[in-house]
């Protein structure tokens, strides 16, 4: 149990007692130290409730809290606040007794984590940036926290796309072995494919063709298709290697995978008597989605030619997931726009009967990576920028940063650290923003070694390696009593049991930018303390309890990160 949720657990029990009936005691972090530790805002809805003066239930209340050996101080403030000043000797035992900077959470689950999906049509940009990296930031903290992820990665890598792909594959070369020569600028070789759809009826013609065969299962179509997938999958792996996320080809679910059983899907709604017939296509109307007008919106999951839609799909995966997979929860990290499609497509598999009673299945949206024009994000001619070329231009300019502040550097240590600094600035410019907003893009923001940045970080933590270097200590072997001597002590020391606590939020609210701004505020109280606390110099007890709270800092440090998905490196 985190140090947040005890106190909860105690100071609501108490606050239940005096007011007969369950209470909450609204458990914060003191926003500034004079205030304490932690402060409980329970009291003012209970006295309201009860009808009495809220500093005196307040007064009341801290008699009959059970938080010896826990809290040194209870003080009544404002009208009715309880701010919690943690005791020294429960600090450092909480410290010293620590075996593991994290520990499972008490209930486990089997969640299914939905992000990424790239189109395999085209190669990625970035507009994949943030549900790639905000899923395998979400997955790393599920899976730390003991809980079995499985990540889905749902490609696009079916329909009539594909038929104007492979025709213009074939065009180019009947050789299969050819194929990926041909394919290795995926995107002009999409642009052309789509410029002789555009401009040729026979060409067209034969594309549609194609994806008849396709549908039907030919055999030399299936193979060629095949061929396409895997090595426009390569691409994606290129990217997701670079940028150091944990998605592998054994996660990937595309859409064909569901093919089979799409018309099972219908036939089930059908039996269901979930199914009207409009303008000749199949749908569902459920009663709680409506336009302007008040009028039913359709979910349509057959068109009036027989074929499929995303939704159809969706539903699939949503069946496949919970029946399959066992899922208890399953979170999708798709963007903003698609809203009110999983709105209705959720609702549809609950009324369907796909997700079993007691099972979680919900959307976490995402805003857009935004130009300094307030635009969405694109290159200098207005296309979309490839991500693989924003990838290579944040290492370099990482890269001529880190090489003027270390010109005695070698060249493998520059290329190193510039690609750690780099990915780094780009994923943690993005994991700190509130995922349902929009972000401006800001290199020089984002490179920065000042402000809530990858570069700060990465630089506190390789300053705490620089000083145990210094000392010549071994950083592993290092054991004492921590003694918390000065407020600086005493707040790196609350900031580093705070950790467990932020971590299960970001696993309940799936928002990483509340880790980001932990570590940022762990980093800060580091260099506060780092500052007016000697610690190499400090006599021996004292020496020894700083550089335990300089060990766990780093620990926490490259512990977060990671659950960010960003290394770290020893020297900067």
């Amino acid at each position: 149990m985190n140090i947040r949720d005890l106190l909860e657990e105690r100071i609501s029990k108490a606050i239940s007692t005096l007011a007969g009936s369950p209470a909450k005691a609204m458990l914060a972090r003191s926003s500034r130290p004079e205030f304490g530790d932690y402060q409980a805002n329970g009291v003012m809805s209970v006295a309201k409730k009860l009808k009495r003066n809220p500093r005196d239930l307040a007064q009341e209340l801290v008699q009959s809290i059970q938080l010896d050996g826990i809290a040194e101080k209870l003080e009544v403030a404002g009208p009715g606040f309880i701010n919690i000043w943690l005791s020294k000797n429960f600090l450092s035992d909480s410290l010293c007794n620590q075996e593991q900077l994290l520990t499972n959470t008490a209930h486990t689950e089997t969640v299914v984590i939905d992000y990424s999906s790239p189109n395999l049509a085209k190669e990625m940009h970035v507009g994949h940036l943030r549900t790639t990296i905000i899923g395998d930031s979400i997955a790393r903290v599920l899976t730390q926290l003991g809980h079995k992820v499985i990540r889905q990665n749902h490609v696009g890598d079916w329909g009539t796309q594909f038929g104007m792909l492979l025709t213009y594959m074939q065009d180019q070369t009947d050789n299969l072995d050819e194929y990926d020569n041909k394919l290795a600028d995926l995107e002009n070789f999409y642009r052309a494919a789509k410029a002789r759809f555009d401009s040729e009826p026979e060409f067209a013609r034969r594309a549609r063709t194609r994806v008849v065969a396709l549908q039907a299962g030919d055999e030399e179509t299936l193979k060629a298709w095949k061929q396409f997938i895997n090595t426009s999958l390569s691409h994606c792996q290129t990217i997701y290697q670079q940028l150091d996320v944990q998605l592998s080809p054994d996660d990937v679910m595309g859409e064909s995978a569901y093919n089979d059983d799409l018309q099972n899907i219908i036939a089930d709604l059908q039996q269901k008597q979930l199914l009207v017939e409009s303008h000749g296509a199949k749908c569902v109307f459920l009663e709680e989605f409506t336009n302007k007008q008040g009028e039913p919106l359709p979910v349509i999951v057959q068109k009036s030619d027989g074929g499929f839609l995303y939704a159809t799909t969706d539903l699939a995966a949503i069946r496949y997931r919970f029946s399959k997979l066992h899922a208890d929860r399953a979170l999708y990290i798709v963007g903003a726009p698609q809203i009110l499609h999983f709105q209705q497509i959720f609702a549809l598999a609950k009324k369907a009967n796909f997700i079993p009673e007691g099972c979680e299945i919900t959307h976490h949206p995402f805003g857009s990576i935004l130009g300094k024009d307030g635009r969405p994000f694109s290159t200098r001619k207005g296309g979309v920028e490839k991500l693989g070329n924003l990838l290579d231009e944040a290492e370099q300019r990482a890269y001529t940063l880190v090489a003027a502040k270390n010109p005695e550097l070698g060249e493998e240590d520059l290329r190193l650290i510039a690609k750690t600094v780099g990915i780094g600035a780009i994923k943690y410019a993005d994991l700190s923003k509130n995922r349902t907003g929009d972000y401006i893009f800001d290199w020089d923001q984002m490179l920065s070694f000042e402000g809530n940045t990858a570069p700060y970080l990465l630089y506190a933590y390789s300053r705490i390696q620089s000083l145990f270097r210094r000392g010549n200590i071994n950083f592993d072997e290092i054991k004492a009593e921590v003694i918390t001597t000065t407020t600086y002590e005493h707040q790196l020391a609350v900031n580093l049991l705070g950790f467990q606590e932020v971590v299960e939020l970001v696993a309940r609210d799936a928002l990483p930018h509340q880790l980001c701004n932990y570590l940022f505020d762990l980093a800060s109280c580091y260099m506060r303390f780092y500052e007016h606390c000697p610690v190499l110099s400090a006599e021996k007890t004292l020496s020894h309890s700083r550089l335990i709270l300089c060990k766990k800092t780093a620990e926490t440090l490259k512990a977060g990160l990671y659950l960010l998905g960003i290394s770290t490196v020893e020297r900067m």
